[in-house]
C-alpha cells in the first residue's frame, strides 16, 4: 500500500510538472500571439477590429498569423517583414533561393504541412528552415523531433511556403503514379490496360489513370489555359500553355501514348476506337487539389505520329472579372464605361484567339448587369457563372447555333444580349438588327484593330450604313506577358537593340535612350522573367461624324485614319505607356502588337 501510495504520489507529482510546462509554453505561445498583434495594429497594417477578429478565430485555431493570413487582412509579406524583424531572424524570400531537394526531404511533409514550414538549404550540420510563424513554440519543437540536425530558422510568407509544399507533392505524386505506370504497362495485356481506362470514376488507382490525373492537376495548380499531349516517334509530349506561352513540362515514354490518350478520349466521351478522324469533347472535373472547378474542351486530331490531344481549361470557380481588373488607361476606362451603359447600340471587343475578349465581355456585363434589366447570353462555353442572368449554352448537335439560339432569345424581352462570338453573317445581321432595335449588344469577332471590326461586318453583309449606325464602340486587345516584380531590372536600350527585338526603325530611333525593365528569370517566375498578364488595348469610339464617314464605306486604312484624327490611340502607343511603367517589356510588346 505503502509503494502504491508513492507511485500514485510520484505520479501527481509528474503529471503536474508536465501540465505546468503545457501552461506555461500555452502561456508564452499566447502572449507572443499577443504581442504580434499589437506590433502589426502599431505599424498600421490592420485595424483593431480586424485584429479583434482574427485573434477570436486564433482562440480556435491557435495560430494569429494563420487567421490573418487566410483571411487576407494583409498581405502574408508584411507579416513575414513584421515577425522577422520582431524576432530577429533572416527573412526568407523562397523565390529568390535555389531550394536543396536533400534539404526538403530532411523533415517528412506531413510535419511541414502541420508547421507551415520548409527546409531549404543543408550546411554542415545545421538544417536552414523557413517558418511561417515563428512564435508556433510546439511547431518549432516538432520541427526539431523530426530531424537529426540543428534547426536554423527564418521567416518566409506563409503563402510562399504552401506554394512550396505544393509543387513538392504534385512532383512527388508525378513521378511516383509515372514509375508505377510504366512497371504496369510491360505487365499487363492492352485488354486489361483498357478495361483499367474503361473505369470512369474519377478515383480510379489505375497508374495511368493517376498519371492522367497529376497531369491534368499540376495544369489546373500551374494555371495553365492548355495542356498539348503532343506525339512524337519516341514520346508523347505534355506542354502547357501558361500566360500565352507553351512550355514542355515532361515527355511519356512511346509505349505508354495510347494508354494516356484513350484515357482521355474516355474522360471526354469519345469513340476509342476512332482513330482517323477529329473528335470533339467535354470533361466536367473538380480539381480539389488545386482549389478549381474546371469544365474542359478535349479536341482531338490524327497525326502522323498518332492522335494529338488538346484541352482547354476553363476555370468555372473564377470569380467574373471586373472592367477596373482589365488594366484600361483611365480616359480609355471611362469612355468604355459610357458605351457600356447606353441602352441601345452595340460594343464589339475583338483581337485573336486568346487575347482575352469574353473576359472583357464578362467584365462590361459586371457593370450593366442590375435587377432593373435583363440580360441574356449565348456562349460557347459559358466561362462565368453570373447570378440574375440567363445564360444560354450553345449545342450545335441539338441545333443551337448562335443565329438560332439569336432568333429565340429576341423574342424572350431582353435588354442586353451578350453574343460569344459573330462567326457567319446570320449572326452578323441578327445582332446589327437587335442593336439598332432597342437593344444593347455585347460580341466579338476576329479581327486585327478596332477600325477592321466595321470592315468586317460589311464583308459578312452588313450594309455600312447599318454597321456605322449600330456600333457604339470597337475595343480591340491583346494580353502581353506582365514582368515578374520579383527579377525585372532597368536598364537602357539602344536603337540596334530595340531593332533586333522587331520594332521598326523609325520607333527605334525615337525610342534610343530612354529607359525600361527587362526580363531576368527567377524561381518565382519559373525562370521565364514573366508572372501573368497584362491587356494592350485600342479604343475606338463612334461620333456622330465618324459613323457618318464609315457610312461611305471607306478603306480600312482610310477609317483608321480618320480614327486617328478624332482622337484614336494606337494598340502600340497604350502598350508603350505600359513599357514605360514597367508592367511588360519593350521585346513582349513587339511580339503580340505588330507595328
Amino acid at each position: 500500500m505503502a509503494d502504491e501510495r508513492q507511485s500514485t504520489k510520484g505520479g501527481s507529482r509528474t503529471g503536474a510538472r508536465s501540465g505546468a510546462r503545457s501552461l506555461a509554453g500555452s502561456a508564452k505561445v499566447n502572449a507572443l500571439a499577443e504581442l504580434l498583434g499589437d506590433l502589426l495594429e502599431a505599424t498600421g497594417l490592420v485595424t483593431s477590429d480586424k485584429l479583434g477578429e482574427a485573434r477570436a478565430e486564433a482562440g480556435a485555431t491557435g495560430s494569429l498569423v494563420s487567421a490573418l493570413a487566410e483571411h487576407g487582412v494583409i498581405p502574408a509579406q508584411r507579416v513575414a517583414e513584421v515577425q522577422a524583424a520582431h524576432f530577429h531572424l533572416p527573412l526568407i524570400v523562397l523565390g529568390e533561393e535555389k531550394i536543396s531537394p536533400d534539404a526538403a526531404i530532411a523533415i517528412p511533409i506531413h510535419v511541414l504541412e502541420r508547421v507551415v514550414a520548409l527546409p531549404y538549404k543543408i550546411a554542415g550540420e545545421r538544417l536552414h528552415v523557413a517558418i511561417a510563424d515563428p512564435s508556433n513554440v510546439s511547431g518549432v519543437d516538432e520541427l526539431k523531433l523530426a530531424t537529426h540536425y540543428q534547426i536554423e530558422l527564418g521567416v518566409a510568407s506563409r503563402e510562399e511556403i504552401l506554394s512550396e509544399i505544393q509543387r513538392m507533392l504534385r512532383t512527388s505524386e508525378t513521378l511516383t503514379v509515372q514509375s508505377a505506370a510504366l512497371e504496369d504497362v510491360e505487365v499487363v495485356s492492352e485488354e486489361d490496360l483498357l478495361d483499367d481506362l474503361e473505369a470512369d470514376d474519377g478515383i480510379s488507382d489505375a497508374p495511368l489513370v493517376r498519371l492522367v490525373n497529376s497531369i491534368i492537376f499540376q495544369g489546373a495548380a500551374d494555371e495553365a489555359s492548355d495542356i498539348h499531349f503532343m506525339p512524337e516517334e519516341d514520346a508523347l509530349v505534355i506542354r502547357y500553355r501558361v500566360d500565352g506561352v507553351l512550355r514542355e513540362i515532361q515527355r511519356v515514354p512511346h509505349r505508354m501514348a495510347s494508354g494516356v490518350t484513350t484515357r482521355l478520349k474516355v474522360l471526354a466521351k469519345l469513340d476509342i476506337a476512332e482513330r482517323r478522324k477529329p473528335q470533339d469533347g467535354r470533361i466536367s472535373l473538380n480539381a480539389k487539389t488545386a482549389g478549381r472547378r474546371l469544365d474542359i474542351r478535349v479536341a482531338v486530331l490524327p497525326t502522323v505520329e498518332g492522335e494529338c490531344v488538346v484541352m482547354r481549361l476553363i476555370d468555372k470557380s473564377k470569380k467574373a472579372p471586373t472592367l477596373e481588373g482589365l488594366g484600361l488607361a483611365e480616359d480609355m476606362h471611362v469612355e468604355l464605361e459610357r458605351v457600356v451603359k447606353k441602352p441601345t447600340g452595340a460594343l464589339l471587343v475583338t483581337g485573336p484567339t486568346g487575347s482575352g475578349k469574353s473576359t472583357t465581355l464578362y467584365a462590361a456585363l459586371h457593370i450593366v448587369a442590375q435587377p432593373e434589366v435583363n440580360v441574356i447570353t449565348v456562349e460557347d462555353p459559358v466561362e462565368y457563372r453570373l447570378q440574375g442572368i440567363n445564360q444560354v449554352q450553345i449545342n450545335t448537335k441539338a441545333g443551337l447555333s448562335f443565329a438560332a439560339v439569336l432568333r429565340s432569345i429576341l423574342r424572350a424581352d431582353p435588354d442586353i444580349v451578350m453574343v460569344g462570338e459573330i462567326r457567319d453573317s446570320e449572326t452578323a445581321k441578327i445582332s446589327i438588327e437587335a442593336a439598332l432595335t432597342g437593344h444593347m449588344v455585347l460580341s466579338s469577332l476576329h479581327t486585327n484593330d478596332a477600325p477592321s471590326a466595321l470592315t468586317r461586318l460589311n464583308e459578312m453583309g452588313v450594309e455600312p450604313f447599318l454597321a456605322s449606325a449600330a456600333v457604339s464602340g470597337v475595343l480591340a486587345q491583346r494580353l502581353a506577358r506582365r514582368l515578374c516584380t520579383n527579377c525585372a531590372e532597368m536598364y537602357t536600350p539602344s536603337a540596334g537593340d530595340l531593332i533586333g527585338s522587331n520594332v521598326s526603325p523609325d520607333i527605334a530611333a525615337q525610342l534610343d535612350g530612354m529607359a525600361f525593365y527587362r526580363k531576368v528569370g527567377c524561381p518565382r517566375c519559373n525562370h521565364t522573367g514573366y508572372k501573368g498578364r497584362v491587356g494592350i488595348f485600342e479604343f475606338l469610339s463612334m461620333s456622330d461624324e465618324l459613323a457618318a464617314y464609315a457610312a461611305t464605306k471607306p478603306s480600312h486604312e482610310e477609317l483608321r485614319q480618320r480614327a486617328f484624327k478624332m482622337g484614336m490611340r494606337s494598340m502600340w502607343d497604350d502598350g508603350m505607356s505600359k513599357v514605360a511603367q514597367g508592367l511588360t517589356s519593350i521585346e513582349e510588346l513587339a511580339r503580340v502588337v505588330a507595328t
